[in-house]
């Protein structure tokens, strides 16, 4: 039977990791997998999360199953960091999940299983798996505008004016809540509320991927644009991740939190994602979670990862601004003053795909085919050599 299984093409994102680590340039440049990495260009472990490691080596007393919605005290610190106080902790329905993926896909289960005929509506672009995790699970999707012309701002109107026309009742709508991956153009806070207004009068369903809360402008801040679309809308899906903000990449750490208009709805929809959680991964695991939920629990490793992730985020920042500076000082035609208004990891860069194919062919610079970059992979030291390229392919 196996001889009719045809070979996948590669992940667009991870074969390039693949080809990088083929490439034996001594000076090759990763700009493509979505992991931050630090000023010597590693992806290093939080301090916090090495303390909270050790003492729950030191304190730990079982490896069994947790339960199919996962770490209880976990799942609050979610609802917390997420919410705050600003929902009635009776309307939420709250699973673990393996990473945001995992949240993905266990959102995308829920509407193909409950609601019969909806679709789902992804902006275009979108982070580079999702269309695929949609489809994985049987839920038709449709693209709504989002970049202007240009490819370096937001297409507000097209974006408004798509979700106006396109959905219908009953479907929906796939939003990133800050740091959008892959272009790092966020809407604002106004035009979140706006969002928010339409989606409840064309009664659509947000679903809301938090894969980055902390990377942007800070925790709250960035939980800004959630809050809006809340304020309007009474239902929503939303998937977080403590990937990127905790560094736990390896240790699949996510979350799906259900908003239900009234208590008894949550009760019902706990029930359904346990059935779908229990059918796909059985139960989460338990590292990751444990680390997140002993970080929360303990005032000071909160206040250091806390310190952490601002460290973090200005790295980014700074980044951003050493790159703009030195393409102005090399005289290129092109303005990459837009990166400075865009948030978290990811920009798209303005190149086409033929100028990325000459960066990785000829200088060894690896970003995806979009020209979307990863900031957090620029380093002082290799900064001077990836502008240089970059010149070079202009």
């Amino acid at each position: 039977m196996f001889e009719t299984v045809s070979t996948a093409p590669p992940d667009a994102i991870l074969g390039l990791s693949e080809a990088f680590q083929k490439d034996t340039h001594p000076e090759k440049i990763n700009l493509s997998v979505g992991v931050y990495k630090d000023a010597q260009g590693q992806t290093p472990v939080l301090r916090c999360v090495k303390a909270a490691e050790q003492r729950i080596v030191e304190t730990e007393t079982t490896k069994s199953y947790l339960g199919i919605d996962g770490l209880p005290e976990y799942r609050q610190h979610v609802a917390q960091m997420l919410f705050g106080e600003t929902m009635d902790a009776a309307r939420l329905a709250v699973v673990q999940t393996p990473g945001g993926t995992g949240a993905v896909r266990v959102a995308a289960d829920f509407v193909a299983s409950q609601f019969a005929g909806a679709k789902v509506w992804i902006s275009n672009p979108t982070w580079a798996n999702h269309p695929s995790i949609f489809h994985a699970a049987g839920l038709p999707s449709e693209t709504y505008r989002y970049l202007n012309s240009d490819r370096t701002g937001l297409d507000f109107d097209g974006l408004t004016s798509d979700l106006a026309s396109g959905p219908v009742p009953g479907d929906a709508v796939l939003l990133h809540a800050c740091c959008h991956n892959p272009t790092g153009v966020d809407p604002t806070v106004e035009q979140w509320d706006q969002i928010g207004s339409l989606m409840a009068e064309r009664k659509l369903l947000p679903i809301i991927d938090f894969a980055y809360q902390g990377f942007g402008r800070g925790l709250q801040e960035d939980a800004a644009g959630l809050h809006a679309v809340l304020r309007h809308c009474p239902e929503a899906l939303v998937c977080n991740s403590f990937s990127k903000n905790f560094g736990l990449y390896s240790e699949r750490v996510g979350a799906l939190a259900m908003v239900a208009a009234e208590a008894a709805h949550a009760t019902a929809g706990i029930s359904q994602l346990k059935r779908l959680v229990r059918t796909n991964y059985s139960n989460p695991p338990r590292h990751g979670a444990a680390i997140v939920a002993t970080v929360l629990s303990d005032a000071a490793l909160t206040a250091m990862w806390e310190a952490e992730l601002t460290e973090m985020r200005q790295r980014i920042a700074t980044m951003r601004q050493q790159f703009v500076d030195r393409m102005t000082g090399l005289g290129v035609s092109q303005d990459f003053q837009f990166l400075l208004d865009q948030n978290g990891m990811f920009s798209f860069s303005g190149l086409n795909p033929l100028q990325v194919d000459e960066l990785r062919s000829k200088h060894s610079v690896y970003i995806v085919g979009s020209g979307r970059i990863n900031v957090a992979g620029m380093t002082e030291e290799n900064l001077p050599r990836l502008c240089d390229a970059i010149a070079a392919v202009l």
